[in-house]
């Protein structure tokens, strides 16, 4: 029971379930990953080949996820199914990484992102306002600060209030602003098609390439990236109506509607563009609009990444708080995070603690380098909690299941297999920030200890 005898509500339906999952998984990966992509495949053939198998085995996670979540459809998502599964410490483990460091981060830098693109129409936003002389800042030298991150801290602390007014308000927000994004979206691809001089014989070019396999994995890894965000709503299948029906209808559409956008809207990029020009762009769907538009088409795709951006820092305060939450709840983590507010049934604290880390991160501007670090140790997690469906079916068989896993247990083991070639490459490409992200495990154990010690010591005289 939470503080005050207040509980979570089961106030998200469906619409607002698949919003999360397509609002957050759809941020500003569609506009940039095609320039690596393209650049390591060397040919749309192959690269629309790799949006494919990224997205198969996204699809895969989410079919597997969809037994874990219906099955166990509670607050915090991975960290209720790897506790369940493994243990508490790797339960633990995946809260502290993602509380601390991955979500924290993430949200930090969707913030950012979204004030890059407002600086379009407020060069001022750019502007440094103060520079701190301490050696934490880029390359060691001083920590500038810009108008742009006071926008991105102040707007993720106004979503965070959103959120605090509970899951029907930011529901609503969300399934808003998902939709805002779909259409407009989906406008950008009927204008490159429609609108657009291209030609057909842009999908039969191609650019010097590494290609091979290495050329292949690489690509994937970066759309896999892009794809990433499909697991969030299992983060919040306590608040979510009829769980056994509507999470694995939620993953699987939502993770299926992802791969749709995905792939027409490259198919737009590449009608209006040659694989050399896509190759050259930063913002691929910022030079196809300015091409077909000019100068305001452009302002359209930054108004189009502001609101994709919008709506996934919307589902990632929504998702994301409900692990600290979690972990409070069961004694490792601090115990007023567990708090749930007795007239909007949110845990406020751990919304308002998790939005007030990701601002601090905002100012850092280390980020982006602080998520690098945590990619391989988040793979390691990512792996065990879908094969954890193979260990929860010989561990817990008397487990009421209402969805169970298409294709078992072929589809579980090639995501893990993926997962697998995923680990191996970073370790080989990255081994610095490897080391570094198998260094949290370590870190993280004496936190563990200590609040299990906490945990045994607030029991006790309750059994005296």
């Amino acid at each position: 029971m939470s503080a005050k005898g207040a509980e979570l509500r089961r106030d998200l339906g469906i619409v607002a379930a698949i919003a999360i999952v397509v609002g957050t998984v759809i941020g500003s990966g569609i506009f940039l990953v095609p320039k690596t992509m393209i650049l390591k495949v060397g040919s749309p053939d192959m690269l629309f080949l790799v949006w494919i198998v990224g997205g198969l085995l996204s699809l895969f996670g989410a079919l597997t996820y969809a037994e874990l979540a219906a099955a166990m459809p509670e607050a915090g998502g991975e960290y209720v199914f790897l506790r369940e599964a493994y243990g508490p410490f790797w339960g633990f483990l995946f809260g502290w990484i993602q509380t601390l460091i991955a979500k924290s981060g993430s949200i930090a830098a969707l913030g950012v992102g979204f004030f890059l693109y407002f600086a379009n129409f407020f060069p001022i936003l750019d502007t440094k306002i103060l520079e701190i002389p301490l050696p934490i800042g880029p390359g060691g030298g001083p920590l500038p600060i810009r108008w742009g991150q006071v926008g991105a801290a102040c707007l993720i602390l106004l979503l965070a209030g959103i959120n605090y007014l509970g899951v029907r308000v930011s529901g609503g927000v969300q399934i808003f602003f998902t939709v805002t994004k779909l259409v407009l979206i989906l406008a950008l691809v009927v204008a490159g098609l429609l609108l657009g001089s291209g030609s057909a014989s842009h999908f039969t070019d191609t650019v010097p390439a590494g290609g091979g396999f290495a050329g292949f994995f690489g690509a994937l890894v970066a759309a896999l990236w892009a794809y990433d965000g499909w697991n969030n709503v299992s983060m919040v299948s306590s608040e979510i109506k009829r769980p056994g029906r509507n999470l694995p209808v939620a993953l699987i559409a939502g993770t299926g509607a992802v791969m749709l956008v995905y792939l027409l809207t490259n198919l737009a990029y590449f009608y209006v563009l040659s694989p050399e020009e896509v190759g050259a762009s930063d913002r691929v769907a910022s030079e196809m609009m300015r091409r077909i538009l000019g100068e305001g088409g452009a302002a359209v795709v930054s108004v189009a990444a502001m609101v994709s951006m919008f709506a996934a820092l919307n589902g990632s305060i929504l998702s994301g708080s409900r692990i600290p939450y979690a972990m409070a709840r069961d004694g490792l983590f601090p115990r007023w995070l567990a708090r749930v507010d007795p007239i909007y049934h949110v845990p406020g604290e751990a919304v308002l603690f998790l939005s007030f880390l990701s601002s601090i991160l905002v100012f850092s501007g280390r980020y982006e380098e602080i998520i690098t670090y945590v990619i391989f140790t988040s793979w390691i997690l990512y792996a065990m909690t879908t094969a954890s469906v193979i260990v929860l079916r010989r561990k817990r068989p008397d487990l009421v299941r209402p969805y169970r896993t298409l294709g078992y247990p072929v589809l579980p083991l090639l995501f893990v297999l993926a997962a697998g070639a995923i680990l191996i490459s970073t370790l080989f490409e990255s081994p610095r920030e490897s080391i570094i992200g198998l260094s949290v495990i370590a870190v993280a154990w004496p936190f563990y200890r200590y609040w299990r010690r906490h945990k045994q010591l607030q029991a006790e005289p309750r059994r005296g």
